[in-house]
Formats: C-alpha cells, structure tokens, sequence
C-alpha cells in the first residue's frame, strides 16, 4: 500500500457502511498499521445518505473526522451517484489525483459528461463490482455486500490481509464486547440471524470477499 490511504465510504442507510468501515478499520489495526474511524450519518433510517472515514497509515495520523480529499472512494449504493443520495457532491469531490474509485454496481453506470471530463483530468481509476448480486449468490443475503466491497478492496490493495479481515470479523461478531450505535448493533443482530453459526457467516463471507475480487471490472474512458 501507499505510505497513506485516506478512504470515503459512501451508501445508504442499513447498508452497513458502519459496520465496512469499523471491519477495515480494525483489520488494518491488526495488521500492526496506524488507523482512525469516523462514520457521519444524519437521522438512523434505511436509505438515509451514510458516510465513513478511514485513515490508515504507516505512520502516525494526527487528523480526525472527515475526509475531505481522498485517495480512495467506495460507493456502496448506484442511488449515491444517479440520484445524489449523498453528503458529498459530486460523489467524487476532493478525489486526489490518481485516485481510485469503487462503485457497487453490476454495470457501468451513465455518468454525466462533466462528470467523465473532471475524472479524465484527475487520471481517476474508477472499478465496479456487483457487490450486492455477490452477496446474495454466495451468502444469500444482500446485506453481506458491505464485505463483498471489503472483497474489492482487498483485491485492488492487498489491504488488509485477507487473515486480519477474518480476524477482525470474527470480533465484529462473534459476542465481543462492541458497541454500536442502535441501527448498527441491529443490523449486526440482522447478519447473524441469517447463519447457524457466527464461524459459518464467516466462511461465508471469506467466500463474498473473494467472489468480489473475481468479479471486478474497471471502466475506460
């Protein structure tokens, strides 16, 4: 990885970007990298804009809050884009040059022409991954697509390992003693409820993670 990675996470409500940016986060931690979270969400509704911050560094990282001009941009939901469900417009505002961009969406979407130009001159990277048709073919549940965006990242950046974001998973939840916010601690409820066993959602997700990585495609410009 680059020496520093500064990522916007980007969906809706009952998406689990909470819960993607708490996974990273504490993947990244364990694999002995500096980190900083912070989610930013209005009202705790489903489909309301959401927004996670990550930093994750080799070195110290002094800055908090958000994240004004990332490296990395995850859009976990096309209404994001196409109908500006977002705290951040356009999607890819404050992008660094070079940066790179991942759309959870099984086709390339019609950006405006603008929009292209302004990602021509950043030299923008920009990857789609059918994030939510993977997590119901592979888990079975739609709300596995926050790993299976975890599983193109992973794929793109080798980060975090592949044995930290189980690591980290695992304590998410496997009965640690976490404390989410209501709306997230009951989409953790939602997850679970969907396996027999936390170690079989894991597996499952492991199996999400690396479909994902397989099912990428990059746009051209």
């Amino acid at each position: 990885m680059a020496e520093k990675m500064s990522i916007r996470l980007s969906g809706l409500g009952g998406q689990g970007v909470v819960t993607a940016a708490h996974i990273l986060g504490m993947a990244a931690y364990k694999d002995e990298l500096q980190v900083t979270v912070n989610p930013f969400f209005g009202a705790e509704k489903r489909l309301a804009p959401a927004e996670s911050y990550v930093r994750i560094s080799r070195e110290p990282i002094y800055e908090r809050g958000e994240i004004l001009y990332p490296s990395l941009i995850m859009v976990f939901h096309p209404h994001v884009i196409t109908l500006g469900k977002s705290y951040t417009m356009p999607f890819f505002d404050g992008l660094e040059a070079g940066g790179t961009i991942i759309i959870n969406s099984a086709s390339v979407l019609e950006l405006a022409h603008e929009d292209l130009d302004n990602l021509d001159k950043l030299d923008a990277q920009v990857h789609y991954v059918p994030a939510s048709e993977v997590a119901m073919e592979v888990s079975g549940t739609h709300l596995s697509t926050n790993i299976a965006m975890l599983g193109a990242l992973y794929r793109l950046q080798q980060l975090p390992s592949l044995d930290a974001l189980e690591s980290a998973m695992v304590e998410r939840f496997g009965g640690s003693k976490f404390v989410a916010s209501g709306s997230t601690a009951a989409l953790d409820d939602a997850v679970k409820e969907k396996f027999a066993k936390v170690s079989q959602m894991i597996e499952k997700n492991l199996e999400v993670i690396q479909k994902a990585g397989e099912s990428m495609f990059q746009q051209t410009h």
